[in-house]
């Protein structure tokens, strides 16, 4: 017998209902979907609000022991078909496994040098696929977290969770306006490094980057505007030599943020 039954059950619709931006901003939650993604969250310490899993689908001993934990740690745990499931999933083919969990931002008054020497700052970025993508890049690459300024994508969107595999819990991500940010930068002595294709120095040429750092990049888009440009220290490009004049935003924040390693 399972918990839920009914594709009109609360839970279910409270679900659904977070698929839209609107409700996730307003109940401060998400969704959280497969056994990867899931797992990350808990060992991460995530706030569960509740999790929905079907026992048929279920066939990995790793999601059964996960379920079990967090029903150990008094996490709600309701058990459902497939079908129901399915009916609230991205997926075609479900894994079984999915959570509502509560979003805990980071605040730009929180962070320094101190515990973030160098990140990423995304003006605008419309594609959740590629915040999510960034995100997970910055966290191989041992980048300290996400900054996404004036109105960037929601970076709770399922996209950009499924993207960030699991990184979303582990690095600081900030939402917060472009004009903060520049004041944050000066105030704590940040070296901000902008990518244009209009930039003067190619990105080999770049000798150091120095520490504090700051990448920053304009929208899939836009770009980087003058006023944003103003506070760079320095403006980077990425030589094209095809017939492409630009790369997509997650391939050359890759690039870029490999080369800021420090030897």
């Amino acid at each position: 017998m399972f918990d839920i039954t009914s594709h009109q059950n609360a839970k279910i619709k409270q679900v659904r209902a977070l698929g839209r931006k609107k409700e996730r901003a307003s109940q401060g939650m998400f969704v959280v979907e497969g056994i990867r993604h899931v797992g990350e969250a808990a060992e991460a310490g995530a706030n569960f609000e509740f999790v929905l899993y079907a026992p048929d689908l279920l066939t990995s001993e790793f999601a059964n022991e996960l379920i079990s934990d967090l029903k150990s740690k008094d996490v709600p745990c309701y058990s459902t078909d497939g079908e129901a499931l399915a009916s609230v999933t991205d997926k075609e083919n479900p894994q079984g496994l999915l959570a509502v969990i509560r979003w805990q931002p980071a605040s730009l008054t929180t962070l320094s040098p101190d515990n973030f020497n160098w990140g990423v700052a995304l003006v605008a970025s419309q594609d959740p696929g590629n915040v999510g993508t960034i995100l997970r890049t910055l966290d191989a690459a041992g980048a300290d977290g996400l900054l996404l300024l004036d109105n960037s994508v929601d970076p709770t969107h399922s996209t950009a969770v499924r993207a960030s595999m699991g990184t979303l819990f582990w690095k600081p991500v900030v939402q917060t306006t472009f004009e903060d940010f520049a004041t944050w930068t000066k105030a704590h002595g940040y070296h901000v490094y902008g990518t244009s294709a209009h930039g003067s120095l190619d990105y080999r040429a770049v000798k150091e980057y120095k520490r504090p750092s700051i990448l920053l990049l304009g929208s899939e888009r836009e770009g980087l505007n003058a006023e944003r440009i103003a506070v760079c220290e320095q403006l980077i490009k990425l030589p094209m030599g095809g017939r492409a004049t630009s790369l997509n935003l997650a391939v050359a924040a890759g690039i870029l943020i490999y080369q800021m390693i420090e030897d």
